[in-house]
């Protein structure tokens, strides 16, 4: 085995990069983050984080105050570079891997030989290697070949943790280790077995990035068939969540729940990369992502026929976060919802209720007809209360404040 990789430097300190780093200061390791924004740098360096997740600040703070976690905005040498930048989509759903090339190109500047280079960012099959490409492009006086002195190694780790739970499941959940070199995927079991109770299941890179995209996709499909249900349901006058109930009762059945849409880094994107590596073949993740996409309008469309009904109607919109008890509103269809209703309804008022964060994106912000309500202002004053995502206080709601209010319940919380 090679060197113990005691220092680590985790880059993209995001909803997945900072708990990364958290965890593995708390396992001992000498911990350097490195981030673009300074803000979050900041943060950090004052054990404070830039979000919200259970246990992650107490966890921050601990490793910041022992001088196992520190951040930065340059990439520095270490032992292992856990690589967590966003891998967003393009318009053709072809996966923008700029963020990568650009980790890939800092950390090979600070390499000398015998590194592990960990690729956590979800992600298309190829991308590890895609990324090692780079590296080497960048030092052509390296190699992957473990027999030589100067070998640096790399691997895919994907996370699979859920928003919310991310401090518990980073620890306790199974994790797919696909290094490009057995001895790669070796060095990175080792460094992950420092803070991972679950299970360590090495294959090779490509079928670690699959397994992620897979593990998504298969959720894409299931939460389709849901939305698509409830779109047949409402047409037919059937209420969905009954139908479901009922359908659910057979043994063999369990149809989960129909919401807005589907958002997150995660489900609301994973799928594409699938479709993009086989677009002939996948056939059925395409159109479960374009059932899911569509989403959305069908919210806005019923909004739009009820909102007719009234002069300057005003509309408390709850949620806007991408799903409950969450601050996270990346590939939020509630905020897209929310988005078109404010250029649509230009003459009302959108009293949008996200009791989760201080202050509304930069698209909503400033807009003379949509403000952020504290929940029992948006709901005496509004026509319609358009319930978007079942965060905890909205569970609470007391129906009396409803009884006079038009109802379109995008979650079935108040049936």
């Amino acid at each position: 085995m090679k060197n113990p990789l005691q220092t680590v430097s985790v880059i993209g300190l995001g909803y997945i990069g900072l708990p990364t780093a958290a965890v593995l200061a708390q396992a001992g390791k000498r911990v350097i983050g490195v981030d673009l924004q300074e803000s979050t740098v900041t943060a950090v360096n004052s054990g404070t984080v830039p979000f919200v997740e259970e246990g992650l600040e107490t966890v921050v703070a601990g490793a910041v105050a022992r001088e196992r976690l520190s951040a930065q905005t340059q990439t520095p040498p270490a032992d292992a570079f856990i690589v967590s930048v966003p891998t967003p989509f393009k318009d053709d759903h072809l996966a923008d891997l700029s963020y990568i090339d650009s980790a890939a190109r800092a950390i090979a500047v600070q390499l000398r030989g015998g590194e592990l280079i960990v690729l956590e960012s979800t992600s298309p099959p190829g991308t590890t290697e895609h990324m090692a490409e780079v590296v080497l492009a960048e030092r052509p006086d390296l190699t992957q070949d473990p027999m030589h002195r100067n070998s640096v190694y790399f691997a895919h780790a994907p996370e699979r943790v859920l928003p919310g739970r991310i401090m518990i499941e980073m620890v306790d959940n199974d994790r797919i280790i696909g290094g490009t070199t057995p001895v790669a995927s070796e060095m990175t079991r080792e460094l992950y077995s420092s803070f991972c109770r679950g299970e360590l299941l090495l294959t090779d890179a490509r079928t670690a990035e699959m397994a992620k995209l897979t593990e998504n996709a298969f959720r894409d499909v299931n939460i389709a068939f849901a939305n698509e249900l409830s779109i047949i349901a409402d047409k037919l006058d059937i209420d969905v969540w009954e139908l479901i109930e009922l359908a659910n009762h057979h043994p063999r059945v369990n149809i989960l729940q129909p919401g807005p849409g589907v958002g997150g880094h995660c489900i609301a994107v994973d799928p594409w990369f699938i479709v993009s590596a086989e677009p002939e073949s996948a056939r059925l993740i395409a159109t479960a992502r374009e059932v899911n996409d569509s989403k959305p309008e069908v919210v806005l469309e019923k909004t739009l026929d009820v909102a007719e009904r009234f002069k300057a109607p005003k509309i408390a919109a709850l949620g806007i976060a991408f799903k409950a008890n969450i601050d996270d509103l990346r590939e939020s269809p509630s905020r897209q919802i929310v988005n078109r209703l404010a250029d649509t309804v230009e003459d009302g008022t959108i009293l949008v209720v996200e009791p989760n964060v201080d202050e509304l994106p930069a698209e909503l912000a400033g807009r003379p007809n949509v403000q952020l309500t504290e929940l029992d202002a948006a709901l005496d004053a509004a026509d319609i209360v358009l319930l978007l995502v079942d965060h905890a206080p909205f569970k609470q709601v007391d129906q009396e404040q409803l009884r006079t209010k038009i109802i379109i319940d995008t979650k079935g919380l108040w049936r």
